[in-house]
């Protein structure tokens, strides 16, 4: 559970076929990774060339887009990943990349397919040097640069600005991502290239397309779901031996680093987010990202901790009895925070939506249920307490793009997270789960991961009797 903008945009609506075929789709199904360094599968080119297609359609103007430099971070611990919308139009995960995208039916360069839709993918200049210390990279003149790519036209990263002055002599506007300021950034790099942009092309207007990539990463396609799904295992995973090693003694960054090795382990690259795992008060902390408490006997622990795989974010919450065992007063408010859950997710459907009212909201389901169903301790109804959103999409942001008050249509991959947070009696309770929209209703793609609380409390007894017995014979 992150809070993120949101941008909104035309729903798209795939069939039945499409949607059936993408619940019950095999990893395999997938493209293995196009170079041997890259650390995640992706989908096959035709699926990129499509998106492209079905952008260029929207607009009447080029479209230049730019994946991240390399030099977004300087931290020590940083990996290379790639800018989210230039991956989800091109599947390239190196630095350095460009995109140019002409509207269909302009001549203006080369063709890159057969009916008239233009568009050229900038690379770096090979580098033997760089490559020795930081590894291969792609460059335009290697063998087979298409058929890896998919992209009919490869040129050299400089060539990108005598492409730029040529099209901005015929056209008056450009389509690029406009910067905005976000919680998870992204903001310096938007900023330095559309400053770019406007130097070499000071006569251009700058429109944002933004809107648009958006409306069409709302709907996921079958390799993306499949993706999701991945990474909702992994996290099933993390969260299942988290129930069993959760005991008072721990700190908080001690579960959380046993779930990211589940994530690694199984195939996760990275962290949808950073780990969010509270005790006690920290509970009640919705962006905790100390993990430096030690858990305490009679606390509970809030654990917010996604796998991300081949780009694809898992956003999964669950609350625990530290002990094993929840006190009359955190089952109550569990068992209220559970009902909202429940009665959120049995409404999910096509034409449901997360707008605070409405005959339609999902929200309002959950937060009449919280509010009718228990107290604070001044008599107070719980509402008050539940201070956020139910959900949001997912995909390759764990914020992926998406508004509020827009109707759900099949495709869609969503949460649902309704939560009590009261500070003053230490007791946060979440519980989140990623649905996925289908044509008749949903599926919960994380159903295989306890929410009753006597199972969460039989599955922690039988591993603390499990430790019982490991210390006994000097297995522990």
């Amino acid at each position: 559970m992150r809070d993120a903008r949101w941008w909104s945009g035309l729903s798209l609506n795939p069939s039945k076929a499409a949607i059936a075929a993408a619940i019950g789709l095999s990893i395999a199904c997938v493209t293995p990774p196009a170079r041997a360094q890259e650390r995640r599968d992706r989908e096959p080119n035709s699926v990129y060339a499509d998106r492209r297609a079905k952008l260029a359609a929207q607009v009447d103007a080029p479209i230049v887009l730019f994946g991240f430099t390399g030099r977004e971070e300087s931290a020590q611990t940083y990996m290379f990943e790639q800018e989210e919308n230039f991956y989800y139009l091109t599947g390239h995960n190196e630095e350095g990349a460009a995109l140019l995208i002409l509207p269909k039916g302009r001549e203006d360069t080369a063709k890159g397919n057969q009916e008239g839709l233009t568009e050229i993918l900038f690379l770096p200049p090979k580098n033997p040097q760089k490559e020795r210390w930081n590894g291969v990279r792609m460059s335009p003149d290697e063998p087979g640069i298409h058929e890896k790519t998919g992209f009919a036209v490869v040129r050299l990263f400089p060539e990108l600005r005598a492409e730029v002055e040529k099209l901005a002599r015929s056209h008056s506007s450009f389509f690029t991502i406009l910067p905005y300021e976000k919680e998870l950034g992204g903001y310096p790099h938007e900023k330095e290239w559309t400053a770019w942009l406007a130097e070499v092309a000071p006569q251009v207007k700058l429109k944002d397309i933004r809107p648009q990539v958006s409306s069409l990463r709302q709907v996921k396609s079958a390799g993306e779901i499949a993706f999701l799904q991945r990474a909702v295992d992994l996290s099933v995973d993390s969260h299942l031996e988290a129930m069993r090693i959760m005991r008072p003694g721990l700190f908080e960054y001690q579960v959380a680093s046993r779930m990211v090795e589940i994530h690694t382990m199984g195939g996760s690259e990275a962290e949808g987010y950073a780990p969010i795992v509270g005790a006690g008060f920290n509970s009640t902390v919705l962006h905790y990202d100390k993990l430096a408490r030690k858990i305490e006997d009679g606390d509970v622990v809030l654990l917010d901790v996604g796998a991300q795989f081949s780009g694809y974010s898992a956003d999964i919450t669950r609350t625990l009895p530290a002990n094993g065992k929840f006190t009359p007063r955190q089952r109550e408010i569990y068992e209220i925070v559970l009902g909202a859950q429940n009665a959120a997710l049995a409404a999910v459907k096509p034409g449901m939506d997360f707008c605070r009212k409405g005959d339609n909201s999902l929200y309002k389901i959950a937060y009449d249920y919280i509010n009718s169903h228990g107290q604070d301790r001044n008599g107070q109804p719980l509402g008050q307490y539940f201070i956020h959103g139910l959900g949001h999409n997912i995909g390759l942001n764990v914020h992926d793009p998406g508004e509020s008050c827009k109707p759900l249509v099949p495709g869609m991959v969503i949460t649902i997270e309704p939560g009590i947070y009261m500070p003053e009696e230490n007791l946060g309770v979440r519980l989140e789960d990623d649905v996925l929209v289908t044509e008749t209703g949903h599926k919960v793609l994380s159903e295989r991961l306890p929410r009753d609380p006597e199972a969460i409390e039989r599955i922690m007894a039988e591993a603390a009797k499990q430790r019982s017995r490991s210390r006994l014979t000097g297995d522990d």
